[in-house]
């Protein structure tokens, strides 16, 4: 979201004692050159400032009093439980009030309290449950861990649907209505999860909105992006068992992982409903604090990846709680490269070496598909390369169309997978091959895409946003190569819609099975389409920014400049606006509601709704 110089009057008014103290922490922790990378993108200022936008968003006094007189069809009652060990009492009391103004009536409050020695907690608990008997607690002999604790609160549970608060974290005040009102509209969501905020100081400023994509597996095997507000069957809690000892840190990850590898229906709730209070204790505000929980999140992610079957090494980045899985290939298949050429033998050379000299991975084939050249120079060089018995020349005769000359050339191509590259890219990761197979290998993944950059060193594509301009766009355009951007999405592996053609893996079965490329789509949104026909079949499109290429962009096919490029383009987006209309109304599900389709580095969308 953040945009523009660091205001640094503002920064300097932070730097309190504790502030100084935590960045010392990161600097040891990031080194120089990513500390400063760090220090820009979490203090730049926000192209729409969070704080207003959220006053505006909020609902007013007349929506939750509507609320409040809503006639329920389906009511079903919802535990929510706590896990408390030595409290603040204001926090304390601040969490059960905002219960308390809930809109939706039919909850109950169960409170694991896990500090028999605090008096002060105790009597407050009972006063709030003599108040209201929805609010119920429980006084535990000791402290027996935070995986434990909730499992006793879990045992208090009576309702249909169980969510998870932490002890000084604040519900919105329409959060349970929210989740009923999804659930009277399709009773059988198992598991439903909310965006959230951090709130701080006394008068609880909101900041750090984090606005999620629908369920996307790959991005909650990189960072628990679900987090809260979670709630879940409470069948369901029962079936998997409740928390886990092992992953005390962890524990929600990993149990949020249990849920949703059992789950048959996953709903996301793209309303703010869950604030996130910060404080030094808090790993919200402080990850040094509980450096442990990372380590159990390493565990959760690898446990999950057992349980499904799956063979992959799970290791941390640089960014604290954000993780990286590589797969391993399974047996040698050939990959065919698929690289349409015009002429342009510099961009062709610089392509073709980075691929042979840089590859680690080497049962490959190139298959290079002239399309009407018209210089000497890039024949001299085809001449050459028929000498390299790992690259084929294949010829397409007609009027240049991207679809179509790939969906020759796939039809030639003897590899089991299929890799579509552009002529004027070069290769930076040596193991491109082996990364984008481990996970084109997985049965439920039918596509995986890269992370381009210009030669300036700035992102060219971090993956596709459908609506995005209109029709789609990408992602994180221009940002400098070294920042990870929004919730560090540019660096983190995910499932999107769609990912750029211009770097681009395939299984070949899959690709038949869409019957290749739209031809319809001579030039623009190609990729789009045809990753959107995968999706379609129920197979994930990964984004894995480990695979790392530089894109020239299309230098050898100039601009959209005459009268004839101008309506072929136009026609392409009218063809998409038609066969997507669908999509394009309702949104991509990888992406938020709340963000704007006009900008792509994850900022707000205005709440007068014009980008």
């Amino acid at each position: 979201m953040p945009n523009g110089k660091i205001q640094w009057g503002r920064l300097l008014g932070r730097l309190s004692p504790y502030t100084i103290q935590k960045g010392l922490r990161y600097l040891k922790h990031y080194g120089p050159k990513e500390f400063w990378v760090r220090l820009h993108e979490r203090f730049e200022p926000e192209e729409v400032p969070y704080g207003p936008w959220y006053e505006a968003y909020v609902p007013t006094r007349e929506e939750l009093e509507k609320q409040k007189k809503r006639k329920w069809k389906y009511a079903p009652k919802i535990s929510v439980v706590v896990p408390a060990y030595q409290t603040p009492e204001k926090f304390l009391c601040q969490m059960m009030d905002s219960l308390l103004e809930q809109t939706y009536e039919n909850w109950e409050l169960c409170i694991a309290d896990a500090s028999p020695e605090n008096a002060s907690m105790e009597y407050v608990l009972k006063e709030y449950a003599a108040r209201d008997s929805r609010i119920r607690w429980k006084k535990l002999e000791k402290n027996m861990g935070i995986a434990e604790n909730t499992n006793q609160a879990f045992a208090m549970a009576s309702g249909d649907f169980v969510g998870l608060l932490d002890h000084d974290d604040l519900l919105a005040p329409n959060a349970l209505y929210e989740i009923a009102a999804a659930l009277e509209k399709e009773p059988d969501i198992d598991v439903l999860y909310t965006d959230e905020d951090k709130v701080r100081g006394d008068s609880l400023e909101h900041f750090q909105p984090h606005l999620k994509p629908d369920f996307n597996l790959d991005l909650l095997r990189s960072n628990n992006y679900i987090c809260h507000f979670f709630v879940v069957k409470r069948t369901l809690v029962e079936q998997i068992g409740g928390f886990l000892a092992a992953f005390d840190g962890a524990q929600d990850h990993d149990f949020i992982f249990r849920c949703v590898e059992q789950a048959k229906h996953i709903h996301h709730i793209p309303e703010i409903l869950y604030h996130w209070r910060t404080h030094q204790s808090s790993t919200a505000d402080n990850p040094d604090s509980k450096l442990y929980a990372f380590e159990a999140g390493k565990r959760a992610v690898e446990a999950n990846l057992k349980r499904c079957g799956l063979k992959g090494k799970v290791s941390h980045t640089k960014d604290y709680g954000f993780y990286r899985v590589t797969y391993p290939v399974q047996g040698n298949p050939l990959v065919s490269i698929i690289i349409p050429n015009k002429d342009a033998r510099e961009d062709l050379e610089k392509c073709v070496n980075s691929i042979l000299t840089k590859s680690t991975y080497k049962n490959f084939e190139i298959l290079i598909v002239e399309n009407n050249s018209t210089g000497s120079e890039i024949f001299d060089y085809y001449k050459k390369l028929s000498q390299n018995p790992r690259v084929r020349l294949l010829r397409w005769k007609h009027p240049f169309n991207y679809s179509a000359i790939n969906n020759y050339a796939a039809g030639k191509a003897k590899g089991e997978y299929l890799l579509f590259l552009n002529n004027d890219t070069e290769i930076i990761t040596p193991e491109w091959i082996e990364e984008m197979l481990g996970f084109c290998q997985r049965k439920d993944t039918g596509i995986v895409g890269a992370k381009l950059y210009y030669g300036n060193n700035t992102i060219q594509h971090a993956g596709t946003v459908i609506g995005i301009g209109g029709i789609a766009g990408h992602m994180f355009v221009d940002m400098d190569r070294e920042r990870s951007g929004y919730m560090h999405k540019a660096s983190i592996i995910q499932d999107l819609s769609a990912v750029t053609a211009a770097c681009m893996m395939v299984k070949r079965s899959i690709f038949e099975q869409v019957h290749g490329f739209e031809e319809e789509l001579a030039v623009a949104f190609n990729d789009v389409d045809f990753c959107l026909r995968v999706r379609q079949l129920g197979y994930l499109v990964v984004y894995n920014p480990y695979v790392e290429l530089y894109h020239y962009e299309s230098k050898s096919r100039g601009t959209e400049d005459s009268k004839e490029k101008v309506r072929r383009f136009q026609s392409e987006i009218e063809f998409m606006r038609c066969r997507w209309e669908d999509l394009l109304k309702k949104g991509d599900p990888y992406y938020n509601k709340n963000l704007s389709l006009s900008k792509w580095n994850y900022s707000l969308k205005p709440k007068d709704g014009k980008a």
